[in-house]
């Protein structure tokens, strides 16, 4: 009787039109990935093996297939919405549970560890002072405190320590006819202003004690008498500059080939006494007393053209308080400070599978492992087939909405020609029982 091939075909065609209503209503939710419904023929089990006239008794649901391709990426002015493109899922963690999820919405709570909206903590490898420490992926925690300060020639996370400059000095320069007198004439009270005859060229920068105060460095350039030499001299904040190595005389003396390039004299050494610039100018604080640090000089020219100053940078910083986030493609978290410093607060971790298919879905967009998706597969974004990452954007669901409505239409039809077959065989039998 074809009643039980029309029931089964009527049966799964609703378990398709329910796949597809379920792809229709999560068309706006982020992260989603769509599923499909897969059929299967059934047969009738034989004593005797297959015969050739065999007939199926109908269809039966197969599998739910979920389709993990790309959604569309999304800007969104949140810096820790972050969207993968590419492969893989995050790596939640609730109370010890590990689950994944391809949602990138995410936001602090009051302990400052980032979770999703279902309170989940977001994984991956924390930061010990700025360096990435990788380890057994765990929550990941935003420091609030503020940064602490950085002495000039001391900090150990940069690439260098001291001051690098870089000028050109005009080699049209005369030798000034004036001697250099103890940083120049007295002025107000332990500052001194130098006499601009003693010297052709300046520049400063800023430099900063152990407690983060910063003080202006001024450098003085002095041609020599003796042809490709200039005499360097420097003073803190307007003080005598034998507040810088104790001396009166210059710090150290640049050298230059016939080619203007620096020869000699870099890098030159200093040794600043912050306690007596800070006892000059009446304002104490209780840093350290003496900072000691290269200037690298490094590039330095003597060329026909006018003086300028090409690069002047220093290692050190104040203290900075937390201002901002965001996250790089290798989902790295920097926390962006007031004094203009960039830390990284610890780096996401991303998971993928060889059968992502094999996935148990929990709802809200999680997923958890199981034998048949075998072993997450986890790694930082960018290494291995795993994707990048985006900061302050999601990754919207991948359903074809179009598409989805012509399955739709298809589906209705599929239901009502299975109706149909019941109605046709409701009518043989109905001529069945009329017959006398």
């Amino acid at each position: 009787m074809a009643f039980q091939q029309a029931l089964s075909g009527l049966n799964g065609a609703s378990k398709a039109i329910d796949a597809t209503s379920h792809n229709i209503a999560n068309s706006s939710t982020v992260g989603f990935k769509s599923s499909v419904a897969h059929f299967g023929d059934v047969y009738a089990a034989s004593l005797a093996g297959a015969g050739a006239s065999q007939i199926g008794i109908g269809v039966n649901l197969s599998a739910i297939q979920q389709q993990f391709t790309q959604g569309n990426i999304t800007s969104t002015n949140n810096p820790l919405d972050i969207s993968i493109n590419g492969s893989g899922f995050f790596r939640m963690d609730q109370n010890g549970a590990t689950t994944f999820t391809r949602n990138g919405q995410f936001h602090l709570d009051k302990n400052g560890v980032i979770i999703n909206d279902q309170g989940m903590a977001l994984t991956g490898y924390a930061a010990l002072n700025g360096v990435i420490v990788p380890s057994t992926p765990s929550p990941l925690r935003i420091s609030a405190s503020d940064l602490a300060p950085e002495a000039t020639g001391y900090n150990t996370s940069s690439s260098f320590q001291g001051i690098k400059a870089n000028v050109n000095l005009d080699s049209r320069s005369a030798v000034p006819t004036s001697a250099w007198v103890n940083g120049g004439a007295a002025g107000a009270v332990g500052a001194y202003t130098p006499d601009p005859l003693t010297y052709n060229f300046s520049t400063a920068l800023s430099i900063y004690d152990s407690l983060g105060n910063d003080h202006t460095m001024t450098f003085y350039f002095r041609k020599s008498a003796t042809a490709g030499q200039w005499n360097v001299y420097a003073n803190v904040d307007g003080t005598t500059n034998q507040n810088v190595n104790g001396t009166t005389g210059p710090i150290g003396t640049l050298t230059f080939g016939t080619d203007g390039q620096v020869t000699a004299g870099s890098p030159i050494n200093v040794s600043v006494s912050i306690a007596n610039v800070q006892t000059s100018l009446g304002q104490p604080n209780g840093a350290q007393a003496v900072q000691t640090f290269p200037i690298d000089f490094t590039g330095t020219t003597q060329f026909g053209s006018p003086f300028g100053t090409n690069r002047l940078e220093q290692d050190g910083y104040a203290a900075g308080h937390l201002v901002g986030l965001s996250a790089g493609s290798d989902g790295v978290i920097l926390g962006r400070y007031s004094n203009g410093q960039t830390f990284a607060q610890g780096q996401i971790v991303l998971a993928n599978f060889t059968n992502p298919n094999g996935l148990q879905s929990l709802g809200n967009n999680q997923w958890v492992e199981t034998s048949v998706s075998g072993p997450a597969l986890v790694g930082a974004p960018n290494t291995s087939n795993l994707g990048v990452l985006t900061s302050s954007s999601v990754e919207e669901s991948n359903v074809d909405l179009t598409a989805e409505l012509v399955n739709l239409i298809s589906q209705q039809r599929n239901y009502q020609a299975n109706a149909q077959s019941i109605k046709t065989q409701d009518q043989i039998m109905q001529t069945l029982v009329n017959l006398r």
